[in-house]
């Protein structure tokens, strides 16, 4: 018999306590302290993300003979400085008046950006979806990567293309290195091995990337009909397995040789020479 006291049903459960999931009361069953990797990751390109900004919009001391910044190169605008012989490439004339960086790291942004790892980063770092593993995400409902804006992670494989031009621009801005301040070759600095390792470490990181691996041995039904890309997919796959540690070294190494131009063109130090 109803006496009107009875209690509501509950309401229908969505995301992580649907039916379909185990009934499980508390968020999470972790008694490590899962916090710390993303919030450390968030703090970290949470940073690199200030920097990187501050030094694109500057629109200054990224040039000291020979040293080019990695952030403006190539140089597309006419408003660039002068670089003897270096990436200058006035393709944008003098209407552009904002600074030459945000012409070229939308490529390398958009590759980082749309990168497996990094997606995987900063989808937990900053929208904890899901914050760990074998913990909730807060969100009550998950639609993956099939609605906008991150359909758009789809087009990882065209920023792969830019990159690899970008790395080969990079890597002639390293060879400028063995140049001395008048332009005179056979010499060499610190700066020359700042730029050593940070090209390294991007060839690393990009050739690395899950796309290159597919395009170098995807969509093959016999391996042991292609043996030259057999052997290139698994070299590949060796430095795939690298893949987050080479995410984060390539993006501390250009930081790095960024900050090194800034202070050699602001004056702050002086290049010390070995030869």
């Amino acid at each position: 018999m109803a006496t009107g006291t009875e209690p509501s049903p509950p309401a229908p459960a969505n995301g992580v306590h649907t039916a379909s999931r185990a009934a499980i009361p508390a968020r999470h069953l972790r008694t490590d302290r899962w916090w710390l990797a993303p919030a450390g990751t968030a703090a970290g390109l949470f940073a690199f993300i200030v920097y990187s900004t501050w030094r694109a919009f500057a629109n200054a001391d990224y040039y000291h003979a020979p040293y080019v910044s990695p952030f403006y190169s190539p140089c597309l605008a006419e408003n660039c400085r002068t670089m003897r012989g270096g990436p200058n490439w006035e393709l944008f004339g003098s209407w552009w008046g904002l600074s030459p960086a945000l012409l070229i790291l939308i490529f390398p942004l958009g590759f980082r950006l749309t990168c497996y790892y990094y997606r995987k980063a900063y989808y937990r770092g900053f929208w904890a979806s899901p914050p760990a593993c074998a913990v909730a995400e807060p969100h009550k409902k998950y639609t993956g990567e099939t609605r906008f804006p991150l359909i758009l992670q789809n087009i990882h494989r065209y920023f792969f293309y830019f990159a690899v031009l970008v790395a080969g621009v990079l890597t002639y801005d390293t060879a400028l290195t063995f140049r001395d301040a008048h332009y005179a070759w056979g010499h060499m600095g610190l700066g020359t091995l700042v730029f050593l390792v940070n090209i390294a470490l991007i060839w690393a990181y990009t050739l690395s990337c899950h796309s290159c691996r597919h395009i170098v041995g995807g969509r093959l039904r016999h391996f042991s009909k292609h043996p030259v890309r057999y052997r290139l997919w698994g070299w590949v796959g060796k430095l795939n397995e690298r893949h987050m540690l080479l995410a984060w070294s390539s993006l501390i190494s250009v930081a790095v040789a960024d900050f090194y131009v800034f202070l050699l063109a602001s004056g702050a130090i002086v290049d010390p020479r070995f030869f």
